[in-house]
């Protein structure tokens, strides 16, 4: 019984110093330091080995300019508790802060002077810290690169890196991560993280440069798989998937056993339309690859490729059953399949076969994520042929059976998306709210895209009769009936009782989109001058500039128009998702030397 009590007698001791610390804390934060130093020198008094109640007391004492007591609490410790003389440090800010440098030297130099004297790094580490604390930077690294002096063992590259960053020396930063990660490779992942908030997708920004520069240095002098990867990583950062697959090509000659960099190169390309690197990546892999499954891989994004670039349908279909006839129909081959049932529908329009196709594949052992992509693909194929309710009877088992997945998440979408053509639009957005939290960013970002379009829409319009028509367009684009699509988005934009309905610009850039797949390209560009036109401040305005630019350019030969909305990007359009591309493009058009 008396261990009892006295265990909760412990316990609420506990807790009362816990809220006392939180309240001590909470009144240094709001700049209450005379409250705060009550506090913190009453749990100092009761808990003297507790450095951080003393650095805070110490802090107080000084923010309320009392630094006689300041400096008698930290001559207090530094002669009664041991392991202390980073406490100099304070001593000699406690002297800077009343304007006296010189005492202030005197006390950094001592105890800078005591790391090299005890040959001591760990006391390195707190003097370094303490230094920090006090925004001492120069300090602070004379502490930390002293004590790896003194114990080569010894590991500060982050914080000597973190002070150059502070400092504003980025090719200093670089260069520690850097030397960080030749010590350790295990190191790459985090210094990718570190200098990664200092580089862009333009590779003309001065942090890019610096960091290719230091990167091919090392790799002339000192040749290792470290700065192939850094270098890949960089490329790939920029977009220059080519030259990072010059990197990772490097590096499988020196491990002829890894492929993946190559295939996540292939793959990422793919992703950026960047369809030549994509398909030497693949190309290469075959070449090379000992395991089937890579093979396979190889070969179906290859196939893919191929579909992308627009060969004929019959190339397209020797190539399926090529895979067909060496890999056969079952569970090991869904991947291919259901690709094989997306160009039956959606490519050769033989709807029928695509479903049955997907129906036997059901037929195999699958587990239930497997069925839920057989299940999914089915379902896109029968809103394509307009058997609404039959999808969404898929969509749902998909999404009740894999909830807390990725790809139930992505059947709640096409839920919401289905609802949404039929012009159910309360029911669209029910779903849509709940995938905002989505754990995706592509399938959050897809979901609140929709439902701003629902709802920016949906206000001037009583009946939602220009949503519901509009929405019709995009079931009409997604059946991949375009002439359709566009001669209904055209009525909607001639009908006089939607002139001033902010569905306009919507209407005009998503039939500027169908233009350019009709290769209509002159109404395409009358479609996005329109937008500019119609308000310089709108969401679409600097997408209509951007697309506008890639015309002019690729479709019209027009260079120096093509630099003027790359230009106007660039100067009215700072905040843009096109800036980086945009910069570039104009830079090479202007003739600049791109590295």
């Amino acid at each position: 019984m008396r261990f009892i009590f006295m265990f909760f007698m412990c316990m609420f001791s506990l807790q009362l110093v816990a809220q006392e610390q939180q309240m001590a804390y909470q009144y240094y934060r709001s700049g209450e330091y005379e409250k705060a130093a009550s506090i913190y020198k009453t749990l100092h008094e009761k808990h003297s080995y507790n450095s951080s109640y003393t650095n805070y007391l110490i802090n107080c004492y000084q923010q309320l300019e009392k630094f006689t007591e300041a400096k008698n609490l930290i001559n207090n410790q530094l002669n009664t508790e041991k392991n202390k003389e980073y406490l100099y440090v304070d001593y000699g800010y406690n002297y800077q802060l009343q304007h006296n440098k010189i005492e202030a030297e005197n006390y950094y130099q001592k105890a800078l002077n005591l790391i090299s004297e005890t040959k001591n790094s760990s006391l390195g580490y707190l003097v370094g810290k303490a230094f920090q604390n006090n925004h001492l930077l120069d300090y602070a690294l004379q502490a930390y690169q002293t004590s790896m002096e003194i114990n080569p063992k010894a590991n500060y590259y982050f914080q000597i890196a973190f002070i150059y960053g502070e400092q504003g020396e980025i090719e200093k930063m670089f260069d520690t991560y850097l030397n960080m990660t030749e010590l350790n490779e295990g190191y790459i992942s985090n210094a990718k993280t570190y200098i990664g908030q200092f580089i862009t997708e333009d590779s003309q920004n001065e942090h890019n440069i610096s960091l290719r520069r230091l990167l091919l240095k090392r790799l002339q002098n000192n040749p290792k798989n470290t700065w192939n990867q850094l270098l890949s990583w960089l490329f790939m950062q920029q977009k220059d998937y080519n030259k990072a697959l010059i990197q990772e090509k490097a590096l499988f000659k020196r491990n002829p056993e890894k492929l993946l960099g190559i295939t996540d190169v292939g793959k990422i390309a793919f992703e950026n339309k960047d369809y030549e690197t994509s398909k030497n990546s693949f190309n290469y892999i075959l070449e090379n690859a000992t395991n089937s499954n890579d093979k396979l891989v190889a070969k179906l994004y290859l196939l893919q490729i191929n579909r992308e670039q627009k060969a004929s349908n019959e190339i397209i279909e020797n190539q399926f059953q090529q895979l067909f006839n060496e890999y056969g129909k079952n569970a090991e081959s869904l991947s291919i399949l259901i690709v094989y049932a997306e160009f039956l529908a959606f490519q050769k329009n033989e709807i029928p076969k695509a479903i049955k196709e997907l129906k036997n594949t059901l037929k195999f052992p699958l587990n239930e994520f497997e069925k839920g992509r057989v299940k999914i693909k089915l379902a896109d194929i029968l809103v394509f042929s307009g058997k609404y309710s039959s999808a969404l009877i898929y969509y749902t088992q998909v999404q009740n059976s894999l909830k807390n997945d990725e790809i139930g998440q992505q059947a709640r979408f096409k839920i919401a998306q289905t609802s949404y053509f039929k012009g159910d639009f309360d029911w669209a957005q029910t779903q849509l709210k709940v995938l905002k939290r989505s754990t995706s960013q592509l399938i959050s970002n897809d979901a609140l895209d929709l439902n701003l379009l629902i709802t920016d829409n949906e206000v001037k319009d009583s009946l939602k009769i220009a949503l519901k028509t509009y929405a019709k367009a995009e079931l009409l684009a997604f059946q991949h009936k375009n002439k359709a699509a566009i001669d209904t988005l055209s009525n909607l934009y001639n009908n006089k009782n939607y002139k001033e309905h902010p569905i306009i610009d919507e209407v005009l850039f998503k039939q500027a989109e169908l233009y350019k797949s009709e290769k209509m390209f002159e109404n395409a560009e009358a479609n996005y001058l329109k937008i500019i036109e119609l308000n310089a401040e709108d969401i679409l305005v600097d997408d209509a500039i951007y697309y506008l630019a890639e015309l002019y350019l690729n479709k019209f030969n027009n260079t120096e128009k093509a630099k003027e909305y790359y230009q106007k990007i660039i100067f009215d359009y700072p905040s843009s998702i096109h800036l980086v591309e945009a910069r570039k493009k104009f830079r090479k058009l202007r003739g600049d030397v791109l590295n």
